[in-house]
């Protein structure tokens, strides 16, 4: 499938290609993909473009190499914040780089197939479906470099005392142990994880693109409300999808016994 004119690069910092609908994305900043200026820059903006461009129906995020992303780029540290308001700036652009993965309008699978640590683990949070290598690990090892890294982010994913830890301590935790607590899918070896990701990604892009952007929207939207306020939200929602033409040829195509044809309309 040929990529659309609108996510054609150049990219310094990513590999991007689109397959059977999906959006591949590697993080491409050898040796260990560190985030640096240019990967956040190109990340948020191939992103909000994939929001926009019907021929992507889901996104696959994973790592180039041996390593998903093992954390900011603290070796360009220096020349990125060299004076003021470069400190307030690189802070907003880390920020919306995570948030341009979360409100990203298509569903977004996370192949987590080697080391995410501090802005890495924040951006596997980020995903709505994480999948691991069993020799993946996740980890927030800021402290023991005098910083702190993506504890809220990591309050999505684990438990009080789990995130405390791996916060106060450096604590790394391997991809058969995200799969016991839940956090994962499942954990496969590392040969394997990006067919099973892009098995999972198809299904996704296989639904109607107009019920999964509504459906991922309001996720995102009732994530921290109340459940009377979320559910009437969602209600709200359902009600919406409901009146769309792909809904209808959902209805059709269960009653007829065949696979749906959707328009995202």
């Amino acid at each position: 499938m040929s990529m659309p004119e609108a996510l054609t690069g150049p990219y310094t910092a990513l590999d991007v290609r689109l397959e059977d609908g999906v959006a591949v994305i590697l993080l491409a900043n050898p040796p260990v993909n560190a985030l640096s200026t240019e990967m956040m820059n190109e990340l948020s903006w191939v992103l909000d473009r994939i929001s926009e461009t019907p021929e992507v129906r889901a996104v696959l995020l994973s790592g180039q190499g041996k390593t998903f992303c093992a954390g900011a780029d603290l070796k360009n540290r220096a020349t990125t914040i060299k004076g003021p308001g470069d400190l307030p700036q690189h802070s907003r652009r880390t920020r919306e780089c995570f948030h341009a993965i979360r409100e990203c309008s298509k569903p977004v699978v996370g192949a987590i197939n080697g080391a995410a640590l501090g802005a890495g683990l924040a951006m596997v949070a980020s995903c709505d479906i994480l999948l691991a290598a069993s020799t993946a690990t996740v980890g927030l090892p800021e402290i023991n470099v005098g910083l702190l890294g993506g504890g809220r982010h990591g309050m999505r994913l684990f438990s009080h005392s789990r995130l405390r830890r791996m916060m106060l301590t450096g604590l790394r935790v391997d991809g058969d142990e995200l799969y016991r607590l839940g956090i994962v899918e499942a954990s496969v070896p590392a040969d394997q994880l990006m067919d099973r990701a892009m098995d999972l990604a198809r299904e996704l892009a296989s639904k109607s693109p107009l019920a999964s952007m509504l459906a991922k929207q309001t996720l995102n939207a009732i994530e921290e409300m109340s459940l009377r306020d979320g559910y009437r939200y969602e209600q709200d929602m359902t009600a919406a999808i409901a009146r769309t033409e792909d809904a209808q040829e959902a209805r059709r195509a269960f009653l007829e016994k065949r696979e749906p044809v959707f328009q995202g309309r």
